[in-house]
C-alpha cells in the first residue's frame, strides 16, 4: 500500500491497483444505488488503457506540475459554502472516475466532460500539450470549504485513487485515509482495491451540509457509497456503504482506516532519524459493545502483524494521533502534530464480529503500513445485498475516556543486562491507589519484574514489567 499524499494540501496520491469500468457517459441524473446493482448483476469487467500524453509515464514532480483552471476545473462552486476541484490523470491514477456536479438550480446534474485543457502544465516538464487525450479521465476531486477565513476556500475533502478519501477539519493537515471497503488485507494473497468509477457531488443541503455519492466495483463486488459531510473544528461525516459480492467474501473489511507509522517510543530504533516520532497514528482505540475501552499502541512491526480484537455490538473504534505537541516530532514541514484521528461510531447493531488491526513493516514514512477495520463474523454471500451506516468523525481530540483513568504514553526498549527481554512502560493519569495490573502473554512468554509506581510532581502512575518471550 503507497502512502497516499502531498505535504501542505497538494493533491493526494495512492499506488493501489485500480480495477474496474468507468460509469457510462450521458447517464448522469439517474440512481447511482440501481446503478450499483446493475453492475453487479453482470461480470465484472477489468478496463485499464494506457495514458496518453500528456498524462503518461509521469514522476511525482511532473505529476505536481498539472493544475486544474480556474472556473474550468478548480474551484467550481457548486452551491453556498462549497467549491470543488477536478483533479488529473497520471502517476498513480490511470483510471478515469467519471464526476458529476449539479446543474443550475433544478437539482440536476451534469457530467464533466474531460480535457486537457481544463488544466495548465508547468513548462519546465511539458513542451507540447494536446488537445485532446482520448482514453484519459479526472481521477477524483477535492472539497472545498472555510475552514476559518469566511473567505478562503480551505480544503477539507479529497477523493482519489481506489475507494481512498480523507478530510481534515480546522487546524489539522492530511494524515491518515479512509475507504469505502477492504478486501482481503493483511492475507497472503494480493489484496483486491475496489474503486469508484463514479462521483456525483450534491448542491449542499439547507441546514449547510455537503453530499458526494460514488459507485464503487472490482472483481469481487459492487456497491454505492453516500457520505455527507459537514466540516468545522472537526469535520463529521454520515456515511452508508451498500455492497453487493459477486462471489462469497469472508475477508471484508468495513469502515477501513489506513494510516502510517514508522517510528516512535515504542520502537525507536526502527529508522535512523533525528525526528523522535514520525507517524500518522499512534493509537487504536476502541469501545466495545461490553462497555469495555481498549487501548492498542501501533507499532511497526518486524514481520506483519494481525490482532483480532471480537466484538458484538461495536460502539467506536478509532486510528488517533495522540501527541500534539511539534516537539513529539520535531518536524516543521510534515506537521505531524497537527494530522486527524479517525474515529468510527456505528449506526445500528453491527453483531457480532472483530476490530482487526493490520500493522506491516516498514522502513519509510511514504507507505502507509496500518489498516484498522470491522469484519463480520458471517462471509458476505454472493448476490445479496449488505448495508453499513455509520458516522465517521475526523478530530483532534483525544480519546472520550472515564475521567478516572486514561493512558498517557507508553515506551518499550531492552533491558541491557538481560539478552532478549524487553522493559514495558506504560504511563496512567491519577494515582497509584485502586491499581491492580493484569498481564498476560502467549506461547511461554515469561513476564517478571511488575511494578507500579507515582511518577513526579503527581503526574500520574507508571506500570512496569519485564517480558522474555521463549523464542
Amino acid at each position: 500500500m503507497r502512502r497516499r499524499g502531498f505535504i501542505a494540501g497538494a493533491t493526494a496520491l495512492c499506488a493501489a491497483p485500480a480495477l474496474g469500468v468507468r460509469g457510462q457517459a450521458g447517464d448522469a441524473g439517474g440512481d447511482l444505488l440501481e446503478a450499483a446493482r446493475a453492475l453487479a448483476a453482470r461480470p465484472h469487467e477489468a478496463h485499464r488503457a494506457p495514458l496518453p500524453a500528456p498524462f503518461a509515464d509521469l514522476d511525482y514532480d511532473a505529476y505536481r506540475g498539472i493544475r486544474p483552471r480556474r472556473g474550468q476545473a478548480a474551484h467550481l462552486a457548486i452551491g453556498p459554502g462549497y467549491e470543488v476541484d477536478l483533479l488529473p490523470p497520471g502517476l498513480y491514477f490511470p483510471d478515469p472516475v467519471g464526476i458529476e456536479i449539479p446543474e443550475g438550480d433544478g437539482g440536476g446534474f451534469r457530467e464533466v466532460a474531460f480535457s486537457p485543457e481544463l488544466f495548465s502544465f508547468e513548462p519546465r516538464y511539458f513542451d507540447d500539450v494536446p488537445d485532446t487525450a482520448p482514453g484519459a479521465g479526472f481521477s477524483g476531486l477535492r472539497l472545498r470549504h472555510p475552514l476559518g477565513d469566511a473567505r478562503v476556500m480551505d480544503e477539507v475533502l479529497v477523493v482519489q485513487g481506489a475507494s481512498y478519501f480523507r478530510a481534515i477539519g480546522r487546524a489539522m493537515v492530511y494524515g491518515l485515509s479512509a475507504r469505502a471497503v477492504a478486501l482481503g488485507t493483511g492475507r497472503p494473497e494480493p489484496e483486491e482495491f475496489p474503486r469508484f468509477t463514479r462521483l456525483r457531488v450534491h448542491r449542499p443541503d439547507a441546514d449547510g451540509a455537503a453530499r458526494i455519492e460514488g459507485v464503487i466495483d472490482s472483481p469481487a463486488l459492487a456497491g454505492h457509497l453516500e457520505m455527507t459531510l459537514r466540516p468545522g473544528a472537526a469535520t463529521r461525516m454520515r456515511i452508508a456503504v451498500t455492497l453487493i459480492p459477486r462471489r462469497d467474501i469472508a475477508d471484508a473489511g468495513v469502515a477501513p482506516l489506513t494510516s502510517m507509522y514508522l517510528k516512535g517510543p515504542m520502537r525507536a530504533a526502527v529508522s535512523d532519524d533525528f525526528r523522535p516520532r514520525v507517524h500518522d497514528s499512534d493509537l487504536l482505540f476502541i469501545r466495545n459493545g461490553a462497555g469495555e475501552s481498549l487501548w492498542r499502541p501501533i507499532a511497526n512491526p518486524a514481520r506483519t502483524e494481525i490482532s483480532s480484537f471480537l466484538d458484538d455490538g461495536p460502539v467506536s473504534f478509532g486510528l488517533f494521533q495522540t501527541p500534539r505537541r511539534y516537539a513529539a516530532f520535531e518536524d516543521t514541514e510534515a506537521r505531524y502534530h497537527d494530522r486527524p484521528s479517525a474515529i468510527v461510531r456505528p449506526a445500528g447493531d453491527w453483531g457480532r464480529g472483530a476490530v482487526v488491526l493490520v500493522e506491516i513493516p516498514t522502513d519509510t514514512e511514504f507507505m502507509d503500513n496500518i489498516v484498522a477495520f470491522w469484519r463480520p463474523e458471517r462471509p458476505l454471500a454472493a448476490g445479496r445485498e449488505y448495508r453499513f451506516d455509520y458516522d465517521l468523525i475526523w478530530t483532534r481530540s483525544a480519546p472520550e475516556v472515564a475521567p478516572r483513568r486514561a493512558i498517557l504514553q507508553s515506551r518499550s526498549g531492552r533491558e541491557h543486562d538481560r539478552p532478549g527481554t524487553r522493559r514495558f512502560v506504560i504511563d496512567l493519569a491519577g494515582p497509584p491507589e485502586g491499581l491492580s495490573p493484569e498481564v498476560s502473554a502467549r506461547g511461554g512468554t515469561e513476564i517478571s519484574g511488575l511494578a507500579i509506581v507515582p511518577l513526579p510532581g503527581g503526574r500520574g502512575t507508571r506500570v512496569t514489567f519485564l517480558m522474555t518471550p521463549e523464542d
